[in-house]
């Protein structure tokens, strides 16, 4: 069995085997000019071999050039907590790369303001950094930014919601299809004859927001495709206050009487656990994210199931999957989907993001 070998013994070694000159294995390690085909495949080969792997760690500590990274999230909101689970992400990894001269800086945008967005990517771009890790939230506005990033060939990963077409180092996050899919198959099995389920997406911009309307999408999709035929009643709601909330369920709750069950698409299902207690509904809720205010309201018994998709985790596989990717010239996954699990009352206290 090939041993690994590192430092200026396995350089001596690999030379020796191959019959060149120590200065000639480095070139061929470094990737420079200056060596003949034939003899840069012999090298080649003897380091396979020999399963050589250089010590490039510390190669970096005892670099002193600095590497940049940057993270482009949405803000925290007044609304949900969400992007705070992410940034603890980032936090914790930036804890482990900072010894091998990594910086991280954080850019924030509002989530419903692309201007926002476009003026903090082009400081990202004025700034050139390494590696980037994106929320890639607005479509348009995302896909132009990672076109320029793509052509200064600076690495980017995208979390929380993919952009088809976009030549990203990875995405890490949820199957949006698969999870609404998931969500729609797990309800089948609550419902009774003739109950229907109440769909609501809440946001200010819901038809920029793609991955609201996939997981809408594998929702529905589970029904039509198992020739199941519950009725989805559905509501978008663009003014995201709680007064503007309550009134429209209100409305669809008073013409169908036969919906048993609300599906929230994103993480404001805390906010329509508190319409339906002031409208005094006991409905079936189900929605998205292991947030402060969503655990409080699962707690007191007013959400019923959270689909929670580990944001936290997906943020801080971003940052290594850069770090491993620039700093130890490892392949990476190009798709890494999260798991998706199902919290009630009864196991809450053992999830963590």
């Amino acid at each position: 069995m090939p041993k690994k070998d590192e430092g200026l013994s396995g350089v001596k070694e690999i030379a020796r085997r191959a019959n060149v000159s120590i200065g000639t294995v480095d070139r061929v390690l470094h990737n420079r000019n200056g060596v003949a085909p034939k003899t840069r495949e012999r090298v080649l080969a003897v380091i396979r071999e020999m399963d050589y792997k250089p010590n490039l760690l510390a190669r970096r500590l005892a670099s002193k050039k600095v590497i940049r990274l940057v993270v482009l999230m949405p803000s925290v909101s007044g609304d949900t907590s969400f992007w705070s689970i992410p940034l603890q992400g980032v936090r914790k990894a930036e804890e482990e790369v900072r010894q091998y001269n990594i910086t991280i800086e954080k850019y924030f945008f509002d989530q419903d303001d692309p201007d926002t967005f476009l003026e903090q990517s082009r400081e990202i771009l004025r700034k050139k950094p390494d590696g980037i890790l994106m929320a890639p939230d607005f479509v348009r506005e995302s896909a132009e930014f990672c076109n320029k990033c793509s052509r200064l060939g600076i690495p980017f990963v995208f979390i929380d919601s993919d952009i088809e077409g976009q030549n990203s180092l990875s995405y890490i996050g949820p199957h949006l299809f698969n999870s609404g899919y998931f969500s729609a198959n797990f309800v089948s099995y609550i419902l009774r004859e003739n109950e229907s389920v109440l769909l609501l997406n809440i946001s200010r911009r819901i038809y920029k927001y793609h991955h609201l309307l996939r997981k809408e999408e594998g929702f529905r999709s589970y029904f039509k495709e198992n020739a199941i035929n519950t009725r989805i009643e559905k509501i978008d709601i663009k003014k995201t206050d709680i007064a503007t909330i309550e009134k429209k369920i209100s409305a669809v709750l008073s013409r169908h009487k036969d919906i048993r069950l609300v599906f929230v698409t994103n993480s404001r299902v805390s906010v329509v656990a508190q319409c339906l207690k002031r409208l005094k509904k006991k409905l079936i809720l189900i929605g998205y994210d292991f947030v402060r205010e969503n655990v409080r309201a699962l707690e007191a018994g007013d959400i019923d199931f959270l689909v929670c998709q580990k944001p936290g985790e997906q943020a801080y596989r971003g940052i290594m999957a850069l770090y491993k990717h620039i700093v130890l010239n490892e392949q990476i996954e190009k798709v890494q989907f999260m798991p998706i699990d199902l919290i009630t009352k009864s196991n809450y206290q053992f999830y963590e993001n």
